[in-house]
């Protein structure tokens, strides 16, 4: 039976990337791997063919000579070799991929920064209003937990003891080749131990749901879009390891005057037609309830922004700076007027010189 194309094999084309090549083979690597495929010769056979592609095609001279002379070139190079020192880049293709690996071997456990295991983390959603998000705010949340056992002490019961299947390491490692897999033991769960007598309150399990009240600072000038980690205050999970995290992600009501865009305020303002031809002074209410006088220039024209340096959202974590709040001039025409308004508008438009035919003018301009 004749040899299958490396790039056949991994379903990548001659000019792709050392990244789309790791890609491949991790995808075919997860599908046909051993362990998932138990008493399987024919995943076992793909399994070996796409690790011995990838090994040549990752390697920038294995793969310069098989472009150029074939199987015959990394031949003379020693050929695919299956030792632990030739598959250097194995725990670098995987090392983020031990989610996926989880779900097929049954593991339940999360890790924290320093590897140990912890209980799953919580996400909590709050509704906040627009002022509260731009000023900050203390609110008082309450959630479900997962919290330890009050009868057990989070122990799970009497009779604890290491479990003997996995030597209380709570995982087991499966071998195939060069390749290992650390799955959850299935005796005790994942925990490392057993127990002979199990807490009738929690079932063993050492944990059990209850409501928590707690108080999270919502910060000045708080992004809508972010969230706020409180570290320890997620579930608890197994005997002996840490909770998990709450994220509390806020969702900000719009405001009916004003809108944000990043630390800037915006806000329209209606002024009248002679207000913005003679100029005038007119006074803006700010979000915090603050009156600012404000100068409209003569000639002010339709949609003129004005800005208000200061005045709109503080800068996170900057020491009390804050954006601006600019102010969008809105030209209002009279729909009724008077007779007498009328002919004030007439004798003004005839001393104006106002053109039946204007020039047209670009509309960028407009």
């Amino acid at each position: 039976m004749s040899r299958r194309d490396y790039y056949e094999i991994l379903g990548v084309g001659k000019g792709v990337s050392n990244d789309d090549i790791k890609k491949a083979y991790r995808r075919l690597a997860v599908k046909y791997h051993p362990d998932r495929n138990q008493n399987n010769r024919e995943a076992e056979r793909r399994f070996k063919e796409a690790t011995e592609a990838y090994e040549v095609l990752s390697d920038v001279k294995k793969r310069q000579a098989y472009d150029q002379f074939g199987f015959a070139g990394v031949e003379n190079m020693g050929g695919p070799t299956f030792n632990a020192s030739a598959f250097r880049g194995f725990e670098d293709i995987f090392g983020d991929f031990s989610g996926i690996f989880d779900s097929f071997f049954g593991s339940g456990f999360r890790t924290d920064r320093r590897g140990r295991s912890r209980g799953s983390d919580i996400r909590h959603d709050v509704e906040c209003d627009f002022e509260s998000a731009v000023f900050g705010k203390d609110i008082e949340i309450k959630y479900e937990r997962l919290k330890n056992c009050s009868v057990c002490s989070g122990a799970g019961g009497e009779g604890v003891r290491t479990c003997s299947h996995c030597g209380g390491a709570g995982q087991v490692r499966r071998s195939s080749g060069f390749f290992s897999v650390a799955t959850t033991c299935d005796s005790c769960a994942g925990v490392g131990t057993v127990i002979d007598n199990p807490c009738r309150n929690c079932r063993g399990s050492g944990t059990v749901r209850s409501y928590q009240k707690l108080k999270v600072s919502i910060p000045p000038g708080m992004d809508p879009d972010r969230r706020i980690r409180l570290e320890g205050q997620g579930n608890y999970s197994s005997k002996g390891t840490p909770p998990g995290d709450l994220y509390v992600y806020i969702h900000v009501h719009p405001h009916e005057y004003f809108e944000r865009h990043d630390y800037d305020l915006y806000c329209a303002l209606p002024i009248s037609m002679t207000q913005a031809a003679l100029g005038a002074d007119i006074w803006v209410g700010a979000l915090d309830g603050k009156r600012i006088k404000l100068k409209v220039p003569a000639g002010t024209q339709d949609s003129k922004l004005l800005r208000i340096r200061g005045e709109g959202v503080p800068v996170l974590n900057s020491g009390g700076r804050r954006g601006n709040l600019y102010v969008k001039l809105k030209v209002e025409i009279p729909t009724r007027l008077s007779g007498k308004e009328k002919d004030i508008l007439r004798q003004f438009s005839t001393q104006h010189g106002e053109s039946e035919e204007p020039t047209p003018v670009p509309l960028k301009n407009l």
